[in-house]
């Protein structure tokens, strides 16, 4: 796909955002975009949610990993992110 976006969201323990941030992304009007979820090992229902998107929508990525930080996280969604672009969004 030509200038696909990927945008990044670290997640540790924002379940009480985390589906209003998705909605946001996913309302977007652009349409070429690989959404990658990292879950820094949340102990809440964080994780729940990001595979309940990944069932609806295809573009949704789950990456789950221990904790290990937010800047581990970011690196370990720039690893797997195919898009032209790279955008990064915080889950709260």
């Amino acid at each position: 796909m030509s200038n696909q976006i990927s945008i990044i969201v670290p997640i540790y323990n924002t379940e009480k955002y985390l589906e209003r941030c998705l909605q946001s992304i996913l309302n977007q009007s652009y349409r070429n975009i690989e959404i990658i979820l990292v879950n820094d090992g949340s102990d809440d229902n964080s994780l729940a949610i990001c595979n309940k998107y990944k069932d609806k929508d295809k573009r949704i990525i789950v990456i789950d990993k221990k904790h290990t930080g937010v800047a581990d996280t970011r690196n370990i969604g720039l690893e797997k992110a195919s898009g032209n672009y790279i955008g990064f969004v915080d889950s709260d």
